[in-house]
């Protein structure tokens, strides 16, 4: 039977329509991970979700939420499932780690690994466990070994003889404490935080340290357990606008709030960005030069008024104890409609230091601009915490409890 035949929102149908349209953009790159895409039944891992939106390739379905209503466990976005399971490289045979569980991912792994190889699949949760190894049995995966544990330890009671092949990270992390566990060329998929920034990162272990390849702009549920990590947040207007730092001189909620109703400073950068077109390393290079870097969200409806953000999520600000300031953007008029639309970069500062860390901002966006935008990109390379390691010319090292993450700007 031809998918053709299939009616339109059978299972069949839209687990054929998401294989096609990952392949289409790229996401899938090879037949291996298209025959484990087009296999498993991902609406069988996520019960609670309708069929349409649990086979979404954009789309993440939350499967667990905390008192706060922060999600706590999903079943990740179809594009970047597909994205990091190609970056692992996973061949027949091959030893694969996951840590973060759900069921879905580890039944993907063990399509491509196959009976001969091995899949694990951890989790602090047991509620989270107890399902993925429901579901993984009920689908026909009954070989995956699911382990209910805090992997900041326990990964280390179940590395085979040798390494793994591969240990692939589904929950956001601070560090990476794994490493070592990786098999001499063994990749290590992790989407890790630094700098209040994510990225999903393919590290490649080469004696004591990991070598990154290109990272991915990526967001996920926030490990659990030894290795967490809590940035410094401040909630203003009543959680209508969050600012969010790594670390740094404690914040001081109530002077940020007035700051946030006083005064507002503004400035033009003269930087100018084409529809569409990706800005990303700007983040990577204001946090390489300057401590003070951030994030700042606004809530859709009750922080529009507020601030006027350059995007929705992950939007660049600089934080003191008691000001602010932040990458907004307004459209440039059109001379006529044929021509190509336009957005030019600005910042406004908030607090008494506003106009200051306004006009710093502004001139990281311009030195971004001039030196660095049109540059392949940072590398990234993964130490121990104890390795002698130099400062970097142009870069930073993010210091962590196990690691250290070198950024540097060839």
């Amino acid at each position: 039977m031809t998918t053709d035949t299939l009616p339109s929102e059978s299972p069949e149908r839209l687990r054929a329509d998401m294989v096609a349209t990952l392949t289409e953009q790229g996401y899938i790159r090879s037949p291996e991970v298209a025959a484990a895409f087009a296999k498993v039944p991902r609406e069988r891992f996520a019960p609670e979700a309708a069929l349409t939106a649990a086979y979404s390739s954009r789309d993440v379905v939350v499967t667990k939420r905390n008192a706060t209503g922060r999600a706590t466990s999903s079943v990740s976005a179809a594009w970047l499932q597909a994205d990091m399971l190609e970056a692992a490289n996973l061949c027949r045979g091959a030893k694969v780690l996951e840590v973060g569980s759900g069921g879905y991912n580890a039944a993907l792994i063990a399509e491509l690994v196959g009976d001969e190889g091995l899949t694990v699949t951890m989790d602090i949760d047991p509620w989270v466990t107890e399902r993925a190894a429901r579901f993984l049995t009920a689908t026909g995966y009954p070989q995956v070994k699911v382990v209910l544990g805090d992997a900041e330890h326990a990964a280390e009671e179940h590395a085979p003889e040798g390494g793994y092949d591969a240990i692939i990270v589904t929950v956001g992390a601070w560090d990476c404490p794994w490493g070592h566990l990786l098999a001499e060329g063994g990749r290590l998929v992790i989407p890790l935080r630094f700098s209040t920034i994510t990225r999903s990162f393919t590290f490649v272990r080469d004696g004591d340290r990991l070598r990154g390849l290109d990272p991915t702009v990526c967001g996920f549920v926030a490990i659990q357990g030894a290795g967490a990590y809590l940035d410094q947040e401040a909630a203003l207007a009543d959680g209508a606008v969050k600012l969010t730092i790594e670390s740094g001189p404690t914040l001081d909620v109530s002077a940020l709030d007035q700051a946030l109703a006083g005064k507002r400073a503004e400035l033009w950068t003269g930087v100018m960005a084409a529809h569409g077109e990706s800005f990303d390393s700007m983040h990577l290079w204001i946090a390489t030069v300057d401590d003070r870097f951030g994030m700042v969200w606004a809530d859709p409806e009750r922080g529009k008024d507020l601030v006027t953000l350059a995007m929705r999520w992950y939007c660049p600000v600089l934080i003191t104890p008691d000001s602010f300031a932040y990458l907004t953007i307004r459209e440039v008029q059109r001379i006529d409609e044929a021509e190509e639309r336009r957005w030019e970069f600005g910042i406004h500062g908030h607090g008494p230091h506003r106009a200051e860390l306004a006009q710093q901002l502004c001139d990281h966006v311009q030195s971004w601009d001039r030196g660095w935008r049109n540059h392949s990109g940072p590398d990234f390379t993964l130490y121990p915490a104890d390795a002698t390691v130099p400062e970097p010319a142009d870069g930073q090292i993010f210091r962590k409890r196990h690691t250290q993450l070198v950024m540097t700007w060839a």
